[in-house]
């Protein structure tokens, strides 16, 4: 298994711009709105930070949760009320939709067994914004996906407790492509500290007859998420608390499982080494000819930056590639970034509670008779994204 530097490899070693969390809080997600970028803050602020996009000044600040934030993402569509959403999750039990506007929380929900919250580790909306889903800590014997319809908040519509037995650490709705033929549903990939990678029917209410496909990884999972085909068609990857990487069919067949630190260069004019998986990005158009949009994300311990592709995932053999280094803009683990395709940024946010903003040119599109794209992609990237850090180990420098 190999990594080699792409015929277009560029470094960057000085950030555009740059600013600070106060407190000296950690980055734990950033998404990006229409005139702003959210960035959500460690414990004890639990506050959700919102930055103008041209000077990156903090114009606003959002109470966030009572507890640590678990998830932050932007949305297309909530109930065909808001668009370009903010939704976050908690430990707290709620997951809220944000009006930016006001600095208030349009929409609330909340998991709750018997009168006590029920801690929140990851959450989505659905395509069409007529389905919130969110799952939850092992609480007994039991971790739950709950379903809201955001129209009637006051209570789920349904609780799956059988799909996973473990933290449930990921959540993600498939977004079909938009020339695509083929009707997938309202989708939903989960993924679990039990090892288990599900994809689930969010309309069925039977929980027995929602389940579509179980891969069983065999360890704890802390990442999870979709990538597709030059058609738009659907696959999924998962990353461990051990910094395993894995791909998955549509189906949910394994196929590809690696340590995600071992693709390394070592060169006199070019060295890099992967300590750990930030998250994922899905491209606008795949990079360098690949038959997929996925991206890495990965980091160092130093606080570097890599973007890695694989030209395909079909053959085990083919090399990753190192597209691009962000280097000597962070102090220890970074533990998010967002690539903003539309303005040819990225964005990366870490322990040493720096926001910086990096120069990443949107790659040139791959010409493909095959290639689409998705539907509704506002954020183009969600890691977190995607709030899965909760079930994310600790990281030590």
């Amino acid at each position: 298994m190999s990594l080699v530097d792409a015929p277009s490899f560029k470094p960057s070693s000085t950030p555009i711009r740059s600013t600070k969390l106060p407190a000296d809080a950690y980055i734990l997600s950033i998404a990006s709105l229409p005139s702003y970028y959210a960035a959500s803050a460690s414990s004890p602020s639990n506050a959700i930070h919102l930055f103008d996009k041209a000077r990156l000044q903090n114009v606003q600040t959002l109470p966030g949760h009572e507890s640590s934030i678990t998830t932050l993402r932007t949305v297309p569509n909530v109930a065909n009320a808001a668009m370009h959403a903010l939704l976050s999750s908690g430990k707290d039990g709620a997951v809220k939709v944000w009006d930016e506007r006001s600095g208030s929380v349009a929409l609330r929900m909340t998991a709750s067994s018997a009168g006590t919250a029920r801690g929140l580790l990851s959450c989505d909306a659905s395509a069409d914004g007529l389905t919130i889903a969110a799952g939850t800590e092992l609480q007994g014997e039991d971790a739950s996906i709950l379903y809201w319809d955001p129209r009637s908040p006051a209570a789920p519509l349904r609780v799956h407790s059988s799909t996973h037995s473990d933290d449930i650490t990921a959540l993600h709705f498939f977004r079909p492509a938009t020339s695509s033929t083929s009707n997938a549903g309202n989708l939903l990939l989960s993924a679990s500290s039990d090892g288990l990678i599900c994809t689930s029917n969010a309309d069925e209410a039977d929980e027995d007859e929602a389940g579509l496909h179980v891969g069983n990884w065999g360890c704890s999972i802390a990442q999870a998420g979709w990538l597709h085909d030059q058609a738009g068609r659907p696959a999924a990857w998962a990353s461990s608390d051990m910094e395993t990487f894995s791909v998955w069919t549509t189906e949910l067949d394994r196929i590809q499982d690696a340590d995600i630190r071992q693709p390394s260069v070592h060169r006199q004019d070019l060295t890099w080494v992967t300590d750990y998986l930030i998250g994922c990005h899905n491209a606008s158009s795949p990079i360098g000819g690949a038959d997929n949009d996925l991206c890495l994300f990965a980091g160092s311990n130093e606080g570097d930056i890599a973007l890695i592709t694989k030209p395909t995932f079909s053959d085990p053999d083919a090399p990753w590639m190192l597209q691009r280094t962000w280097t000597g803009g962070h102090v220890g683990i970074v533990r998010a970034a967002l690539w903003d395709e539309r303005n040819n940024v990225l964005l990366t946010g870490g322990e040493d509670s720096k926001l910086n903003v990096w120069a990443a040119s949107q790659p040139e599109p791959v010409s493909s008779p095959g290639k689409v794209k998705r539907a509704n992609d506002v954020d183009p990237m969600d890691v977190d994204e995607d709030g899965d850090i909760a079930a994310r180990k600790k990281r030590r420098a």
